[in-house]
């Protein structure tokens, strides 16, 4: 697997003034959907104060910027890029001063057209400091607010001139306000603990901070807190969105819920139809860490072949340390990877992936599995094939770099050197969630997208 999921956006009032302490633990138990950079933003006493940087929760924060942070309101960030590169100046939350105060945004999604919002923007006069889209975003709200009597509807009137994905969280010195763009792409929920109330896009952020989840925002949704009031601004569109079904498969933790589905048993079942659609004849199932092993443990129990761990993951090693560069990428594989000789020598391996992407991951583990003894190993992805690019906030590579997109699945297999390959139907894709609440995005296994592009 060589994706990289989008973001993490979290926001907290606390009318005790602990907000930073909480922020900082909301973003550790979200620090799997983005690794790159975070940052907190702050309101004490209506004056913004911020922290941000390159690197994980733990390296940027300690003590002394988490006092200094603390105060009744804080948006937090942990970031991937999927616009913008990878420049420091593009860690969040963004924060700007502009004639009518201040205002803090953490963002997750992207916005397909971009590149014509900014050059719409910049002929209006706007300086942007930043490459991210998450910029335009903050500029057409300080736009509107110009023209608007209060901060949320500034949000509203912005955000219904764009187009694309957003789970997003607004700070201005009195307000937090919290939406999700109309078709619903990326998760946002809220939790309470007594008075604080929390926004995060996962609920194993809200578990890690003792907040009881409330409910998920829905599609279209914007949401305002203003001293410990909560009122919806807008409420939800009408049906019920499409979230990027690879929330289930990858980007969410397994100890998460979202649109009402536990991410556990989603994958579970994806492994279990998995084991349906293309069984083999084995010893023991293996996944690989992190988000395949629930589908290896759904690919056992239905199969009836034994579980095992046959890949133990470096724990120090983000999912981000996988570099560009193919030789460069298969040497990460084998410092974050290591095969388990005593699970796997002599046996026929099923090796569950959440999924393939360029295939050379892919063949560097089941080389890894070989060289510990395996007899033979059966590739299983709990993906359907990636045929097309992500366009709302995935880092899913140009048709060229999908493997699926030049090759067989006879071709893929030999490449990747497994004695057998089998992906999951797009039939059983729209059957792992059947508690879910919302429909779903599968542009990338299908071409075929929610909104024109």
């Amino acid at each position: 697997m060589e994706l990289h999921e989008e973001c993490g956006v979290f926001g907290v009032y606390d009318p005790v003034g602990d907000c930073a302490r909480t922020a900082y633990y909301g973003l550790y138990a979200l620090q799997h959907r983005g690794q790159e950079a975070c940052g907190i933003a702050a309101i004490n006493d209506r004056e913004l104060s911020y922290h941000k940087d390159a690197g994980l929760v733990g390296e940027v924060f300690h003590e002394a910027v988490l006092d200094r942070l603390n105060g009744t309101m804080a948006v937090g960030h942990v970031r991937y890029s999927t616009t913008g590169g990878t420049r420091r100046e593009n860690a969040q939350p963004l924060t700007l001063r502009y004639v009518k105060g201040t205002l803090a945004l953490a963002h997750n999604g992207n916005l397909p057209h971009a590149d014509q919002l900014r050059a719409r923007f910049e002929y209006q006069g706007a300086i942007f400091q930043t490459t991210s889209d998450s910029e335009l975003i903050a500029y057409a709200i300080a736009q509107a607010r110009l023209r608007c009597p209060s901060v949320e509807e500034a949000v509203r009137r912005a955000l219904a001139g764009l187009r694309g994905a957003w789970s997003l969280i607004v700070m201005s010195p009195r307000k937090l306000v919290a939406a999700r763009d109309p078709w619903g792409f990326r998760p946002l929920c809220m939790g309470r603990r007594g008075e604080v109330v929390v926004f995060a896009s996962e609920s194993c952020a809200l578990d890690a901070v003792g907040a009881r989840f409330e409910r998920e925002l829905g599609p279209g949704e914007i949401v305002a807190v203003e001293d410990g009031q909560v009122r919806t601004v807008q409420p939800p569109s009408a049906g019920g969105g499409h979230l990027c079904i690879f929330e289930y498969i990858y980007f969410a933790r397994p100890d998460s819920t979202i649109c009402g589905q536990s991410v556990h048993q989603a994958r579970l079942r994806a492994g279990q139809f998995l084991a349906q659609e293309h069984p083999a004849e084995a010893d023991v199932v293996i996944g690989v860490p992190d988000s395949g092993l629930d589908a290896a443990l759904g690919y056992a129990e239905a199969s009836g072949i034994p579980y095992g761990v046959g890949l133990v993951k470096n724990r120090y090693i983000g999912r981000t340390f996988i570099t560009p560069g193919q030789g460069r990428r298969e040497q990460a594989v084998r410092i974050k990877l290591g095969a388990l000789r005593s699970c796997v020598e002599g046996k026929r391996v099923v090796m569950v992936d959440d999924s393939i992407v360029r295939g050379t991951t892919s063949r560097q583990i089941v080389s890894l599995l070989r060289e510990a003894g395996a007899a033979e190993v059966h590739l299983r992805s709990s993906a359907p094939p990636f045929i097309a690019p992500c366009y709302f906030g995935t880092d899913i590579p140009d048709k060229e770099e999908l493997i699926a997109c030049r090759c067989s699945a006879e071709e893929i297999r030999a490449q990747t050197g497994a004695d057998s390959l089998g992906f999951l139907s797009l039939d059983a894709l729209k059957r792992i969630a059947p508690d879910a609440a919302c429909g779903f995005c599968d542009g990338c296994f299908t071409g075929k997208y929610p909104m024109p592009l």
